[in-house]
């Protein structure tokens, strides 16, 4: 995306806020995300209105930290400040891309292009074409995705007995609404294969991988009104598996609701989509920029299984992995597979 919709504030110039809060609410092509403080500290100005619509890094309010006063001045020279001026270009709305943050001629002319190129938009004008644009947005990703990214592809098909029967034993005292499903041990095994394969935990980031410390599975989700978001589950791999389950069912019931948090839509490392429901058997997505591998499930099927020499029926399912070959290779992404196919050997142990 380039540009998202400011749709309303939560909180007001002079409200005490702390890192975490939801202080406002922003549409963008694919959804209304909520956007969360980084900082505790003071609302001091407020920058964007509601109805406005602004370029991504645009900034939204200025936030006094706690023990001490902020340092307002911009970095700006008395040239760009005389343009900025000329063409009514809001200085404090700039992000600027200069030397330690220093407003440029550049940074100005985008920001009065952009300026003119818009019209205000107003709330009861807000995601009247919300789907074709969700539409257009997921086709310029995926797009992006097979122009830049060299994939690679696998599939192996795993035997899902074990983690069946233990599932069901597990359920079997419990309520309809505390029961596990198996899609959680899917996740889970990704999240540990991670910590043995651990350069598909990763972004592509300015021509180089940047490796990332915390794993944090994006969950593909469908939307009821069309396309799909692949929002995170944080700290994936040290989650239980019961709090793995009520993390899952909370985040598609506020993907399906518009209330998704920014951090979520933004911070996956990886991400896993199960198409079993739809019936899919073999999956071979398509990387999310700028993650660089992408895990898929299809359905669970009974087949002929090989044990101990004798032939029986056995519950399995496939498991694929589209792989970003600029990072990894077929012989690194098969034993992330295997990694994967041997966690869920031993679902006590995810």
């Amino acid at each position: 995306m380039s540009a998202g919709t400011l749709v309303a504030w939560r909180k007001k110039k002079g409200d005490s806020v702390k890192r975490g809060d939801i202080i406002a609410e922003v549409e963008t092509e694919k959804a209304v995300i909520e956007i969360e403080v980084y900082s505790t500290g003071v609302i001091d100005e407020i920058l964007v209105q509601p109805g406005e619509k602004v370029p991504v890094g645009t900034p939204l309010a200025v936030i006094r930290e706690e023990g001490r006063e902020e340092d307002l001045r911009l970095r700006v020279s008395p040239l760009a400040r005389k343009v900025a001026q000329e063409k009514g270009v809001d200085l404090k709305k700039i992000q600027g891309t200069g030397t330690d943050g220093a407003i440029t001629m550049l940074d100005i002319e985008k920001a009065a292009e952009a300026k003119s190129d818009r019209a205000t938009i107003f709330p009861a004008e807000i995601s009247v074409d919300r789907k074709l644009r969700m539409r257009q947005t997921i086709a310029s990703a995926m797009a992006r995705s097979k122009r830049e990214i060299p994939h690679y592809y696998l599939g192996t098909t795993i035997n899902m007995n074990p983690a069946v029967a233990w599932l069901c034993n597990q359920n079997l005292n419990r309520a309809p609404i505390d029961r596990m499903l198996y899609g959680v041990l899917l996740i889970k095994a990704v999240a540990l294969a991670l910590k043995e394969v651990p350069e598909l935990n990763a972004i592509w980031e300015n021509d180089q991988v940047v490796l990332k410390n915390e794993i944090h599975v994006g969950v593909a989700i469908s939307l009821r009104q069309g396309g799909l978001v692949a929002p995170a589950i944080h700290q994936t791999d040290k989650l239980s598996l019961d709090e793995l389950m009520g993390r899952l069912s909370d985040l598609v019931k506020r993907a399906r609701s518009n209330s998704l948090k920014a951090s979520e839509l933004s911070d996956p490392t990886i991400t896993v989509s199960n198409m079993g429901e739809q019936g899919v058997e073999t999956l071979f997505g398509i990387i999310y920029p700028p993650q660089v591998a992408l895990v898929g499930f299809g359905k669970l099927l009974e087949r002929p299984w090989s044990v101990e020499g004798k032939v029986v029926s056995l519950p399995v399912i496939t498991a694929t992995l589209s792989g970003d070959h600029r990072v990894s290779d077929g012989h690194r992404g098969g034993i992330f597979l295997s990694a994967i196919e041997r966690l869920l050997q031993s679902p006590e142990d995810l």
